[in-house]
């Protein structure tokens, strides 16, 4: 990598300073002549607009979007979850990232979700509030109104409020998601009364009214952090779970806080990449992936060569999210070690340009044999501020459980933990140790919220989609380094692995015959998917031009909206 990531601790911060200033001095050199927001509602996109509007900035607006994807986008986001914010503040070039991951409660325990045998009972950590962590975001939303943005909270929490009092129109996405949970929701008769139709999913366009929920958010508008946290919609929710078998406290609520944590930064070609820390493991993973590409003459090679490069280089940096990540916090994550060019180069040292490593002759854990379910929103307003902000309840509708009298769907992130060393979670994902279930941990994430800042160009970027955010982030960065739009970079076709299992996972159409027959004769195990999978966002602002660019994700098309203005 670079000298960033040879420094320790004292200069490793004066550095990571030095470089968002230089970052910061050069982006902000001038204003953006528009604003560009995409996010996968475009209910929430408008309101993003009348915020800026109304003389909110980016973070006023990322406020907004977030509480009214939490209404309209149930089944990937809401107060029932958490989730990352990527900020970078154009007045001083302050570049955080605002950790609102959930955190395990008090009584959690290492062997929770295993039965008598010792071995992991998926239900447990999927459905119903045991699977659910304390939530983050609406913590996450009252810190940025109070530390960055210009506007009341009660002004950027009214447009959700509204809607969740007046109903909004179920859509193709709900319905898409809702109808594989559908059978599950009905076992909690808060969640189905406002989700289903005579426990059934409901038809498009079919009015979704939530008044709980506008009462906690109201509660949220007139007290803040302690309007969710403490009070009577604490004492609710805490009621509602313990009664379904789960096991938070009021204290788990009242003792939540959101952290501000320095991003992750590296460099690719002439482009800087600022993502996300632990305990996302995104961006850690995101700068392996960039660290050994690095060492090669990437854009000189065939499109098939630059397709196996990608695949070996994703399967050693998930091979190492499932050794070394956690919340760090609570463990130590050796990052210094991980970034090191020294460790990339190693990484590279046992890649083959004819051949495959099979993920098994890797130095690693042993593992058993083995969605649209978050959400991402991008910001650049005409300040040239920057949000990038990832949100999730993890799997589709969370954990499929409403809380009686507040409605919110709780999350299921305990899933995200490492029930078990070597056995995936829901994503197929393993884990060792450092992301073990602990009380009051955060679960390892990977949300990849990701700014790139070029010669000439600043770039929003994100997407949700479980553990292949990664690979996806990173695909739609190389297309933009390259030179590509917004449009081109949402648009391009996905390919993804994740170590274990050792298969090269495609979207359809995405490798030609030709490059299929290579690829599997370097060794590499090919899985079409019939689904495609992912919903990026993008904002870029192209400095030498000083225009704005945006696209929203064309496999939602019609749901989602980028717009300038």
């Amino acid at each position: 990598m670079s000298l960033f990531n040879r420094a320790k601790g004292p200069a490793r911060a004066a550095l990571l300073a030095c470089l968002l200033s230089t970052t910061a001095l050069a982006a902000d050199a001038q204003s953006p002549p528009k604003a560009g927001i995409a996010s996968a509602n475009f209910l929430a996109t408008n309101v993003g607009h009348q915020i800026l509007d109304e003389g909110g900035n980016a973070f006023d607006a990322a406020v907004a979007i977030a509480a009214v994807l939490g209404v309209v986008e149930p089944e990937s986001s809401g107060f029932g979850g958490g989730g990352f914010f990527l900020l970078r503040r154009a007045s001083d070039g302050k570049t955080v990232m605002i950790d609102a991951r959930e955190r395990a409660p008090m009584a959690a325990t290492r062997g929770m979700y295993l039965d008598e045998a010792g071995e992991v009972v998926r239900e447990r950590s999927i459905n119903g509030p045991l699977a659910a962590a304390i939530p983050g975001q609406p913590a996450g939303l009252v810190h940025l109104a109070q530390n960055y943005g210009n506007l009341p909270l009660a002004q950027t929490l009214a447009p959700a409020i509204r809607l969740a009092r007046e109903g909004f129109s179920f859509g193709r996405k709900n319905h898409a998601l809702l109808n594989f949970l559908a059978k599950t929701i009905v076992e909690s008769p808060a969640a189905a009364a406002v989700l289903l139709r005579d426990g059934k999913t409901p038809e498009l366009g079919t009015k979704i009214v939530q008044p709980d929920l506008a009462k906690t958010l109201q509660a949220m508008a007139d007290h803040g952090k302690d309007g969710f946290y403490l009070g009577e919609v604490a004492k609710t929710l805490v009621a509602g779970v313990r009664e379904a078998g789960g096991i938070w406290t009021e204290q788990d609520l009242a003792d939540y806080r959101v952290v501000e944590r320095a991003p992750m930064v590296t460099q690719y070609q002439d482009y800087q990449v600022i993502t996300a820390p632990p305990p996302s493991s995104g961006g850690v993973a995101l700068a392996t992936i960039f660290n050994i590409l690095n060492g090669y003459e990437y854009d000189s090679l065939s499109p098939v060569k630059q397709n196996h490069l990608l695949v070996e280089s994703m399967r050693r940096a998930y091979r190492d999210r499932a050794i070394y990540l956690g919340d760090p916090d609570f463990v130590q994550v050796p990052t210094d070690m991980l970034l090191h060019p020294h460790y990339a180069a190693g990484l590279r040292a046992s890649i083959r340009l004819d051949r495959a490593t099979p993920s098994a002759a890797l130095p690693g854990i042993e593992a058993e044999p083995t969605g649209t379910d978050t959400t991402h929103f991008s910001i650049i307003d005409r300040d040239g501020n920057l949000v990038a902000a990832t949100l999730s309840v993890n799997l589709p509708y969370g954990s499929a459980f409403m809380a009686p009298g507040t409605g919110v769907i709780l999350n299921n992130e305990m899933d995200d933990f490492s029930a078990k060393a070597g056995t995936p979670n829901a994503y197929g994902l393993v884990g060792e140790d450092a992301n073990a279930v602990g009380p009051g941990k955060r679960p390892l994430s990977s949300m990849t919220p990701t700014f790139l800042v070029g010669p000439d160009r600043t770039i929003v970027i994100g997407t949700p989609g479980g553990s292949r955010i990664i690979t996806m982030v990173l695909l739609g960065s190389l297309t933009l380094i390259d030179g590509g739009s917004a449009l081109d970079a949402v648009s391009r076709p996905r390919i993804h692995h994740q170590y274990l299992p050792d298969v090269l996972s495609t979207e359809r159409d995405a490798l030609d015959a030709e490059s299929i027959a290579a690829l599997t004769e370097m060794g590499h195990t090919l899985v079409p998917m019939e689904r495609t999978w992912g919903n990026m966002q993008v904002v870029v602002w192209d400095r030498k031009k000083n225009s704005v660019d945006a696209a929203s994700d064309l496999r939602w098309e019609g749901v989602g909206k980028a717009e300038v203005k």
